[in-house]
């Protein structure tokens, strides 16, 4: 005889495992499944950091659910005695001297009472004179954000649940068909799990678990990060030095050395279109030449900096970056969550409370986020 549970929810990322633990936390007996693993090296939530930062453009919206999220990770790390999971390295967001999404951002960061600095060129080249400023350069500095170890964030979270009674299996299911109530689902072995609400949060897989819904409207896109070594002894670049920065007029992010990684440096824009299984990941020469060329701009002290390594990952965003949550169109008992990369994975504990919160309680659901807005052509708008 199968086993029952409150909630399936059906991928081990970091919106699902955050989904898991409020659902967890409201009393519910909990299956997570993974078709490879919490955090695994294809998932969206699989990468060594992550930066968590409030400046959003006019997104108010997400300025406030990293808010939220910030103080709900760092709780997170205090009580499982892991602080190490969060690194306070501020964050700079560097702007041209024509940019308005920068400035959309200082006034949200003000009306929300988020600590930042706006800095003209002549404080950053005094303050970060290993950065090339050009004329009319300004920024937004962030002290209290900085990165998260998002792996081991992720595999902490779902950790904490497992000791508290949730339960993980590795399996792959079976996209489900039908409507109105939701009574079980399947996996590719043939086993069936009963349930009274289930979860989808299966990032890049979203679009072929549930194609009805969500085909043509989940794009997973390869994405290249790079990490160049830092000479020995240089403290410029040291993650006690230097904060996360942002250059989204050029597409480009990147981090300080943190825990000897390496200077890490990450190009923004939506690669080529891919599927999450069967990617080889391994980097390209051109998009190691372009961030070359981007860091002799930028960065020059590292234009010749040796590679220590790569990662090629994936985003799985929606057509416009918004994030999908919301329930599905044909199951009263059924959620999704997901489009959440580039930018989503700070949100993660905001993401769940919102979800349980949704599927427990009812109330005023996002319009943003519901699944009649996302469309099947690409035009980001969120950052």
């Amino acid at each position: 005889m199968s086993k029952a549970y409150d909630s399936v929810v059906i991928g081990a990322g970091v919106f699902g495992a955050w989904t898991a633990w409020h659902l967890l936390r409201a009393g519910h007996r909990v299956l997570l499944i993974d078709k490879y693993g919490p955090a695994n090296a294809r998932a969206s939530s699989g990468g060594e950091t992550r930066v968590i930062r409030m400046a959003y453009g006019p997104d108010e919206i997400y300025t406030r659910m990293s808010q939220q999220s910030l103080i709900a990770w760092k709780n997170f790390f205090a009580r499982i005695a892991r602080p190490e999971l969060f690194r306070e390295t501020g964050v700079l967001w560097l702007a041209d001297a024509d940019a308005a999404t920068p400035r959309q951002s200082a006034a949200l960061l003000a009306r929300n009472g988020v600590a930042h600095e706006v800095l003209d060129g002549d404080a950053l080249r005094h303050r970060y004179p290993q950065i090339v400023i050009p004329p009319g350069g300004w920024a937004i500095f962030e002290p209290d954000s900085g990165a998260l170890l998002a792996r081991r964030a992720v595999q902490a979270v779902i950790e904490d649940g497992l000791r508290d009674g949730a339960e993980l299996r590795i399996a792959t299911v079976v996209a489900p068909e039908g409507d109105g109530h939701l009574a079980e689902i399947e996996t590719d072995t043939g086993d069936t799990i009963r349930a009274e609400r289930f979860v989808f949060a299966c990032g890049p897989w979203l679009g072929g678990v549930l194609p009805d819904v969500l085909g043509g409207r989940i794009f997973p896109t390869r994405q290249e990060i790079f990490y160049f070594g830092v000479a020995a002894g240089e403290q410029r670049f040291a993650a006690s030095t230097m904060p996360i920065w942002l250059d989204f007029g050029r597409d480009y992010y990147g981090m300080p050395d943190v825990d000897g990684r390496g200077f890490k440096i990450a190009h923004d824009a939506h690669g080529e279109a891919i599927d999450p299984d069967t990617m080889e990941r391994a980097p390209s020469a051109t998009r190691i030449a372009h961030a070359r060329e981007f860091l002799a701009r930028r960065f020059p002290a590292l234009e010749n900096a040796p590679l220590l390594g790569a990662e090629v990952c994936q985003y799985e965003n929606t057509w416009n970056g918004d994030f999908v949550i919301d329930r599905h169109p044909a199951f009263d008992n059924v959620w999704i969550a997901g489009g959440g990369s580039g930018h989503g994975f700070k949100h993660g504990p905001a993401v769940g409370a919102y979800l349980a919160e949704r599927m427990l309680r009812g109330g005023s659901a996002e319009p943003r986020f519901s699944v009649s807005t996302k469309q099947a052509a690409q035009k980001r708008e969120v950052h």
